[in-house]
């Protein structure tokens, strides 16, 4: 018999005798009798050829052996309790409410939709979703304190601590009047921009703080004529002549007055930007959050994924 041929009941056992320090008592933790116990480890130990538990009169302890296989052990025995969990879901449908804080470009692009496909699938009909705006450095923060398991916001937020999945591009563009001078340009840099007047975003949005630090880098300010709480708002203000706005190309391309303003693409790198879906830990989430995260991920597979 092999090492590939470990088998969980053992594994469990030898991870209790670790933890407890004691034999009799991991066996009646995991329901063996006491003849077995013995048998079981020997048999473990000849398989991976090496002592794991040095026997004394108080107790066992693992061997520098028993540690390596004591860490990879655990991390069997989740991944088996994990497909366990899931495959009792799927049986029977996941239950469970999911919090998704997200950033405002998202919920007015893509999300919705790809949470709608995810909740119109039969075996998600128990499952509900509830989506709540916020900004990207707000999303970070109620993830860090446990406040929400999932949020989606742009990549470019500090994202220490967290675990973090890819989700779909997007691309900032300049909107501007039909008559206003940059409409007539098939592509500008943000720098051309900061010689006309701005419709902006309030500061605390991460379309602000990227056209803050473009700004800051080129060294000229951004000469803000309106600052407007929506894109919709603001595309209308470029309707009316008010300024140029740098928003989304997706939200610029949905709207329905195309007629009366012209999408002028960025020349800039940071033009380009990518959501990631975030999370504190993708073992810890619950089974229908786990379930919405990996369809988000799956969604931007083969469409705008790098």
């Amino acid at each position: 018999m092999s090492i590939r041929d470990l088998d969980l009941t053992t594994l469990r056992l030898f991870v209790a005798a670790c933890e407890l320090r004691n034999m009799a008592r991991a066996g009646e933790q995991e329901h063996i009798g006491a003849s077995a116990i013995s048998k079981r480890l020997a048999l473990l130990e000849a398989q991976v050829r090496a002592p794991l538990l040095e026997r004394h009169r108080r107790g066992v302890v693992p061997t520098a052996a028993g540690e390596i296989l004591l860490e990879h052990a655990r991390a069997l025995l989740a991944t088996a309790d994990r497909v366990a969990r899931d495959m009792t879901a799927y049986r029977h449908g996941v239950k469970g409410q999911v919090r998704v804080l997200a950033s405002m470009s998202s919920i007015t692009e893509s999300l919705p939709d790809d949470i709608a496909a995810f909740l119109a699938r039969p075996e998600h009909a128990q499952i509900r979703v509830d989506i709540e705006e916020r900004t990207s450095s707000a999303i970070v923060q109620a993830l860090r304190e446990g406040l929400a398991p999932v949020g989606v916001c742009w990549d470019a937020a500090d994202l220490e601590g967290l675990q973090t999945r890819p989700y779909r591009t997007d691309e900032l563009v300049l909107v501007a009047h039909p008559d206003h001078p940059l409409a007539r340009l098939r592509a500008c840099s943000f720098a051309q921009t900061l010689d006309h007047d701005h419709v902006g975003l309030p500061t605390h949005t991460a379309v602000h703080t990227m056209l803050g630090r473009a700004a800051a880098i080129i060294g000229k300010p951004i000469a803000y004529r309106a600052v407007i709480s929506t894109f919709d708002a603001a595309l209308r203000c470029v309707q009316a002549g008010l300024g140029v706005a740098v928003v989304p190309r997706e939200i610029a391309r949905r709207s329905g007055g195309l007629s009366r303003m012209k999408i002028v693409p960025l020349k800039d790198a940071w033009a380009k930007r990518r959501f990631a879906i975030c999370f504190r830990s993708h073992e810890r989430l619950s089974p229908a959050a786990r379930l919405l995260v990996d369809h988000l991920q799956q969604s931007c597979t083969g469409s705008d994924a790098p």
